[in-house]
């Protein structure tokens, strides 16, 4: 894996591993340290020996938000120009699991960017926020549609309108992560969460992420006949026949992948 400027990425066992490592700075989110963490992403998702990723930060907080000093002077001929929102489209292109470990903050663009995982640990005190509004802004990556999909409409203009600081307890209450744990387990559990996805099927899991995906914007019928047309298409996998002929012969199935 090539070094970074403002990342760490890591790989063993079938589990890729980036740090955000800005930790002086809360790891801001400048617009080199997204680019990074996009290629990041996406050099896992190409390697086959990846089966799921986990996102972290290095030091105090997970994100506390975009490089506000970066940002100050822009204007929107140059915001135009830069497409700087190009990089988080990608994001949602990820075919591979991502386990966000959050800790500490979790503000504005890192918050969105806790949006953008697949599943969510959260160590015990984190905040989440997008205090945008505060500076006379809003959120510009994904932060409105992806919390107004998960707790709905009235929620999240409340907690957008006021900037409001989400306590992991209200943040587990509305669906926003899937478990709390203490700081000292957060990469324990989140890599073991990590391991016990990359045992199973790497295309079940990728079309699984595809058909959930299609649900949140799809109608329930034709989310159902796309589930389906995937159900199908597995069954051209080597992996399926794996694992049926490992559960009729009662033993474990070794998946490849194909």
């Amino acid at each position: 894996m090539k070094a970074y400027e403002f990342i760490e990425a890591s790989q063993q066992d079938g589990v890729a591993l980036i740090e955000l490592n800005r930790p002086a700075q809360y790891n801001a989110l400048n617009r080199t340290m997204v680019r990074e963490i996009v290629d990041a992403l996406e050099a896992f998702d190409r390697d086959e020996e990846v089966r799921a990723i986990v996102v972290t930060g290095k030091g105090l907080a997970f994100s506390a938000g975009a490089d506000i000093d970066e940002m100050a002077g822009d204007h929107p001929v140059r915001l135009e120009l830069l497409n700087q929102f190009a990089d988080w489209d990608r994001l949602t292109l990820i075919k591979k699991p991502i386990i966000g470990a959050v800790k500490g903050f979790v503000f504005g663009g890192g918050f969105e960017l806790a949006l953008s995982c697949d599943l969510l640990i959260a160590a015990s005190g984190t905040e989440f926020s997008f205090p945008e509004v505060t500076l006379g802004v809003m959120p510009g990556a994904g932060g409105t549609q992806r919390l107004t999909k998960i707790v709905g409409r009235t929620k999240a203009l409340e907690w957008l309108w006021n900037g409001t600081r989400i306590t992991t307890e209200s943040a587990l209450q509305h669906g926003l992560i899937n478990r709390v744990v203490s700081p000292e387990l957060l990469m324990e559990e989140a890599m073991k969460t990590a391991k016990q996805i990359a045992r199973q099927a790497p295309l079940s899991i990728r079309l699984i992420k595809d058909s959930v995906n299609k649900a949140v914007d799809y109608p329930l019928y034709e989310g159902m006949q796309y589930e389906r047309k995937n159900f199908y298409l597995l069954f051209a996998s080597e992996d399926q026949k794996e694992g049926m002929n490992a559960f009729i012969e009662k033993r474990k199935p070794e998946f490849k992948g194909r």
